[in-house]
């Protein structure tokens, strides 16, 4: 008997069946092993760090003060009237211009008072001779007591109006009531000048001053004396120095504020009306520890830090004391030479894996970084 055998085509497309499964069944197990040690690795490796830039908590010296605001104002400050009235003969002073207290400023015709003055010296001579006849007179009762009397009372009253008449003599130059700069002039010459216009502004600029309302808790820490330092818009850069001159100690009950008026010597850059911004130490330490005041978390209930120990941060609670500019006195918390986060802090929390970038990094990573390349 003849056995039959398959056919060629079907047994070669099982052949061909058996191999495609096979190598799937390889890929799969190729692929499960892949990700099994990308996994592994991944867990190996740990969570990022988190770059940071950190600072030294270090020691210098810091000063407890008081800051405010307020323009700058002349301690003394006159406008100049005109105490008759009269044509401006001639204007002597022009706007900038110094002048010291008694200096003309303005002549006013006076040709009027002249003939007042004239006038009054005459009625004064004759009353001068009516009383003494009066008085010659009287010692021999040839005039009663009254009209002896009405005499005295006559040349008494001219004496006044002569004594009038030449103060108005004298108004008519208009003098300078202070020493100061001439910061306004209203008239020319040729003007006519009405009694108590004013006419002229004079202000002294030798002392200027600076009122500050200050909350009434700083009410015994801000005594006459202590050193005040200055700057103003109009000049940056340029810091001006001067010293609290006295303190008004009754606190407005409206506001909860008393006056400190702080001085400065004037005739320089410094004029009136520049807006000033004012420091008032009060208190020193000479070698107190510091931290930048950005390394303080705004965000807390209570003072803290972010501290870098090791690889990671730390959140360390501190106790505070002065604040002077960029810097802040720590009183305990960080010890000096730790380093503190200064940039990078609000993605920290307690325990967070960190990495030091910039001015602070460590210098064992660029070492380590060298003696890789030359292996």
């Amino acid at each position: 008997m003849r056995l039959q055998t398959p056919a060629r085509p079907a047994y070669a497309a099982v052949l061909t069946g058996l191999l495609f499964t096979g190598l799937l069944a390889l890929s799969a197990c190729s692929k499960g092993n892949g990700d099994a040690e990308a996994k592994a690795k991944e867990e190996k490796k740990g969570p990022d760090a988190v770059p940071v830039e950190v600072a030294r908590a270090s020691r210098r010296a810091v000063a407890a003060s008081y800051t405010g605001t307020a323009p700058l104002d002349a301690r003394a400050e006159a406008q100049v009237i005109a105490k008759v009235s009269g044509v401006a003969l001639s204007v002597l002073v022009e706007e900038g211009q110094h002048v010291r207290a008694g200096q003309t400023l303005v002549r006013l015709d006076a040709d009027r008072a002249t003939l007042q003055a004239a006038q009054a010296a005459a009625q004064l001579r004759k009353l001068e001779a009516n009383f003494a006849r009066s008085q010659e007179m009287a010692k021999q009762k040839l005039i009663s007591a009254n009209d002896h009397d009405q005499l005295r009372y006559d040349l008494e009253n001219a004496r006044a109006a002569y004594k009038a008449a030449n103060l108005e003599l004298v108004y008519a130059n208009v003098t300078a009531p202070i020493s100061g700069i001439v910061a306004s002039r209203s008239i020319k010459t040729g003007n006519f000048v009405q009694i108590n216009t004013p006419i002229i502004r004079i202000v002294d600029v030798s002392r200027l001053e600076a009122v500050l309302n200050v909350p009434e808790r700083e009410l015994a820490t801000l005594k006459p004396g202590l050193p005040v330092q200055l700057t103003v818009d109009a000049l940056p850069g340029k810091v001006f120095t001067g010293a609290v001159d006295r303190v008004a100690p009754v606190v407005d009950s409206g506001s909860g504020t008393f006056r400190v008026i702080c001085a400065f010597e004037g005739g320089g850059t410094l004029q009136p009306g520049m807006f000033g911004r004012i420091r008032i130490d009060y208190d020193q330490r000479a070698d107190a520890l510091v931290v930048p005041r950005v390394a303080l978390l705004e965000d807390e209930s209570e003072p803290a830090v972010f501290v870098v120990r090791g690889d990671k941060s730390a959140r360390v609670p501190v106790k505070l004391g002065y604040t002077d500019g960029e810097w802040a006195e720590v009183r305990s918390g960080v010890k000096q030479g730790e380093q503190v986060v200064i940039a990078g802090k609000t993605a920290l929390r307690d325990g967070t894996v960190v990495q030091v970038i910039g001015a602070g990094a460590p210098k064992v990573a660029a070492a380590e970084k060298t003696e890789a390349k030359k292996n």
